[in-house]
């Protein structure tokens, strides 16, 4: 089943103290064209977040973005100043001995003493924030193929219904196609016998003439080329493979078909159908336009 262009999926998740969230989305694009928007730390993440798109998408405008939250101490070392904690600690007891007060000190007493500690942060770990991000972009990336199929489905029946249409009018052309030689046929005979009189008719010169017209109007390598497209055009839009190019290709060669049948029928109601054949068809190829 064909599916849609435009997408949308979201994912927000915790992983060993890192919130991350993830969104993608797309609308309609001749090619792949993507751009992610990550933390200006995490720059490494942009390519490997294309190519892990690019493995479930094909054509489409994409837009990836990452945030991502360290909770507090998750990328942070801290780290102990012994000498001046050392100084602090000789300082006071020095001070206790000449006050002649009691040595009660205990370690918690030097955390009143915030210098004696440093925050050293820690190197990341590119491939382990890549794997959490990547558990993130798994479940965003399925929400939005979910989103993009469920579109494809409803694109799928309204081609399709469309489809049928211009298939059902193919029909009545190919049926009143021929009546039209018939019908030139009996306006010549007709004119000619109110210009002859009483005169005798050639009647070959008129079954010439009707063979003439008949070459000139006939449009059945047109309806059955049409009929062909309309087959194959079945046959991808059931495909679970990107077909964009391929329908947008065989929009083309219907809208010139159905033009040259236009062309060459001169009869009021196949012209009519006509019509309505090339209004369904500019329904379908806005269809296609979004199809991946």
């Amino acid at each position: 089943m064909i599916k849609s262009m435009t997408g949308f999926g979201r994912e927000r998740t915790v992983i060993a103290g890192r919130e991350i969230v993830v969104e993608i989305r797309s609308v309609n694009h001749r090619f792949f064209d993507f751009s992610a928007r990550t933390p200006r730390a995490y720059g490494y993440l942009d390519e490997k977040l294309k190519a892990f798109v690019q493995s479930a998408i094909s054509r489409g405008k994409i837009e990836v973005s990452v945030v991502i939250h360290n909770q507090e101490g998750i990328n942070a070392d801290i780290e102990i100043n012994r000498p001046l904690a050392a100084g602090y600690l000789c300082a006071l007891r020095g001070a206790a001995q000449e006050l002649g007060v009691e040595d009660d000190l205990k370690l918690s007493d030097l955390t009143r003493f915030s210098d004696i500690f440093t925050i050293v942060k820690s190197e990341d770990d590119e491939e382990e924030i890549w794997s959490q991000v990547k558990q993130a972009a798994d479940a965003a990336l399925e929400r939005f193929v979910a989103m993009r199929t469920a579109e494809g489905e409803k694109m799928y029946e309204d081609i399709s219904s469309r489809l049928d249409s211009i298939e059902a009018t193919v029909a009545k052309v190919e049926e009143l196609s021929p009546q039209q030689v018939t019908a030139y046929r009996k306006r010549l005979y007709d004119k000619l016998s109110e210009l002859l009189q009483d005169k005798t008719i050639d009647e070959q010169r008129i079954l010439t003439e009707a063979a003439i017209f008949a070459d000139k109007i006939a449009v059945d390598e047109e309806t059955v080329r049409l009929k062909s497209h309309i087959s194959q055009f079945r046959e991808l839009i059931r495909s679970s493979e990107p077909v964009g190019r391929r329908l947008d290709f065989l929009v083309q060669e219907m809208n010139r078909e159905i033009n040259t049948t236009g062309s060459k029928c001169q009869d009021l109601a196949i012209t009519d159908m006509v019509v309505q054949m090339k209004a369904e068809l500019e329904k379908i190829r806005e269809q296609v336009q979004n199809v991946e």
